[in-house]
């Protein structure tokens, strides 16, 4: 686990040694335990090492290739190299290290981008053929380790993150005001851009090439996997499926347990976390786990609910951890927010920063962690999210109603008022062709209300876990600790997208017979949270945690902000969002912020999803300079 950067001049102008140390200075972070820098004339590799697996110096990169045709500098973990190793020495290879890292150089080397197939895990990396003269990048499938990259004044930057790339010379500091455009509307970016004009996230489950020899040379992107979430032509009896995944879900947790430094837990007091407890524990004992709990003195209705602190030292007991926990308090927010948007680069998919403190905690004592992120998108853990689109007529309604609802912050008036300073800038932009292209590639069939549940979940696996595995990797990373997220094994994600919906959700058929033209209360309880979701995952893992887990209703990871955001922290609310100096008016209509957050403030409507993403693009705009 580490951090990556390069630089590869269209030119032919040698690479500046200073400008490529300032990269990788820029994520020392991600990589306190070394690095490494390699450069022949317009081109540069550099490497910050967090040492996880064989720490000693024969893990040093960027890592030349024993016929010294390739250089690799790699970020990530590969839970299949041992077998890949075997293949591969097999085929006349010998190894000086015991890295995934030279596993993945001689995999690359052997079988060219072919071997993205054969990976399993996570990572970014880069690959410089010194005899093609190409430079190739690639992205694991799910997109949990990103990977960011410029083209300017015909300079190709890379960099695990953005501030790697905004540390060479010349690099301009504009805001992509349609990508913030983007942002307020799903509270997400969906597409490859970010904040920063230029800059681009490499999608998941994609590789790219340059070629410096074309005359013309030109990143080429190729995606070469993505999720295909579909019924079976034929379905197994329940029970073999319910076996089959606990011997999958096992697999997949035993295989990321490989480390030669210290690993633990997060736990919640959740079923995901609680199950990847149970079966680390048995690998080891008084394995440390870790939670983040809420002061919830000041906290008011639903959300007195959110400290799930009790449930995780219940969980902790039953498994015999060496158990963790910090209490969040109002402050702590107004604290972290600097180096937390400082961190994360740009705002994704809701609260953050219990995250963050959360993987502080972690790397007190640990340097990997195992996560449960992944198992509600993989198994359907929001079925009220699902079943508001399953009565449609065609893939256009479906469209209309799914995206509608993903519409996470602001209606469409109201976006409209709040870009009414930049409205030119942004008229171009079609946020629900932005929300219809994520299903260019999934051509499943849309016949049954079973396939647009499974449309909904590969849109979700799409764009809001992509986001989590991208504000996870950034937070853990700021504390110099790797994340590991077991639910996202090939194996195990294979099974899940073959699995029938009607063994993940229960109340399926009920919800196709209510008339979704009916509003309110009249739709049910099946459009709130409930304990429907996830059923085949709740049966298999009872035999690890115990019944009460197993049957629980969703829970989120998220702070009091509605109660904290009109209390505690009203001031600094106020101070920062509706001052003079406020960043966010170069761009947004000032009446327009300050009557939406009035609306909160005054305890007219929950807007506390709004705030959080207002703090952060004023945040991010101050610290980014845009």
């Amino acid at each position: 686990m580490c951090g990556i950067a390069g630089i590869a001049d269209f030119s032919g102008a040698p690479v500046s040694p200073a400008v490529l140390r300032r990269m990788t200075d820029a994520i020392a972070h991600r990589g306190p335990d070394g690095e490494g820098h390699w450069i022949e004339a317009n081109v540069g590799l550099g490497h910050r090492r967090l040492a996880i697996i064989d720490p000693s110096p024969a893990g040093h990169q960027p890592m030349i290739s024993q016929d010294h045709r390739y250089v690799l500098t790699y970020n990530g973990e590969v839970y299949n190299f041992r077998e890949l190793r075997g293949e591969l020495e097999a085929a006349g290879y010998w190894f000086r290290s015991q890295t995934d890292s030279e596993v993945v150089l001689n995999a690359l080397a052997q079988w060219g981008t072919a071997a993205f197939d054969r990976f399993n895990g996570m990572y970014a990396l880069a690959l410089w053929d010194r005899k093609e003269q190409t430079l190739l990048l690639g992205r694991d499938r799910y997109g949990v380790k990103p990977l960011y990259y410029s083209v300017e004044k015909g300079v190709l930057r890379f960099a695990s993150e953005q501030k790697g790339i905004l540390a060479g010379p010349e690099m301009s500091r504009c805001l992509d005001r349609r990508a913030l455009y983007e942002y307020f509307t799903f509270q997400n970016i969906f597409t490859d851009r970010t904040l920063l004009t230029g800059v681009e996230l490499l999608p998941a489950g994609h590789y790219a090439t340059l070629d410096l020899r074309a005359d013309r040379p030109t990143v080429r992107r190729t995606r070469y996997w993505d999720y295909q979430f579909r019924e079976p032509d034929q379905t197994a009896d329940l029970r073999e499926y319910q076996e089959e995944l606990d011997r999958l879900f096992r697999q997949a947790v035993n295989r990321q347990l490989i480390t030669d430094v210290e690993l633990g837990s997060y736990l919640s007091g959740g079923m995901d976390s609680g199950s990847i407890t149970a079966i680390a524990g048995q690998s080891f004992p008084y394995l440390k786990t870790f939670t983040c709990g809420f002061d919830l003195s000041s906290a008011s209705g639903l959300e007195l609910a959110f400290d799930e602190r009790t449930k995780a030292e219940a969980m902790s007991y039953h498994f015999k951890t060496e158990h963790y926990e910090m209490v969040l308090k109002a402050g702590d927010m107004e604290r972290c927010l600097p180096d937390l948007t400082w961190h994360v680069e740009e705002p994704r998919v809701g609260q953050s920063y219990p995250n963050y403190y959360a993987a502080h905690l972690a790397s007190r004592f640990v340097k990997v962690v195992l996560s449960g992120a992944g198992g509600d998108e993989l198994f359907g853990g929001y079925p009220w999210r699902y079943y508001r689109a399953t009565a449609c007529n065609d893939f256009e309604h479906y469209v209309d109603n799914y995206y509608a609802y993903w519409q996470r912050l602001l209606n469409p008036r109201e976006l409209e008022q709040l870009f009414a300073p930049i409205a030119s800038d942004v008229a171009g932009v079609n946020t629900r062709d932005i929300f219809k292209d994520v299903f260019a590639t999934h051509d499943n069939e849309l016949s049954r209300p079973e396939d647009y549940i499974n449309h909904s979940l590969y849109f979700e696996a799409k764009t809001f876990l992509h986001g989590l595995f991208v504000v996870e990797d950034k937070l853990s990373m700021a504390h110099s600790l790797e994340t590991r997220v077991p639910f996202m094994d090939n194996d195990l994600v294979d099974f899940a997208m073959r699995c029938p919906v009607g063994f993940k959700l229960n109340n399926l058929s009920e919800v196709v017979r209510i008339n979704e033209n009916l509003a309110g209360d009249k739709q049910g309880e099946h459009f709130r949270r409930t304990k429907d979701g996830k059923q085949i995952l709740r049966d298999a893992m009872r035999r690890y945690i115990p019944d009460q887990v197993a049957e629980a209703k969703k829970q989120g990871f998220s702070a009091p902000d509605a109660s904290w955001f009109k209390g505690d922290s009203i001031e600094f609310v106020k101070r920062r969002l509706l001052g003079s100096d406020a960043s966010i008016y170069r761009y947004l209509d000032r009446a327009t912020v300050s009557r939406l957050v009035g609306e909160h403030l005054s305890g007219q409507r929950n807007r506390r999803l709004l705030i959080w993403s207002f703090l952060n693009v004023e945040e991010a705009l101050r610290r980014f300079e845009l």
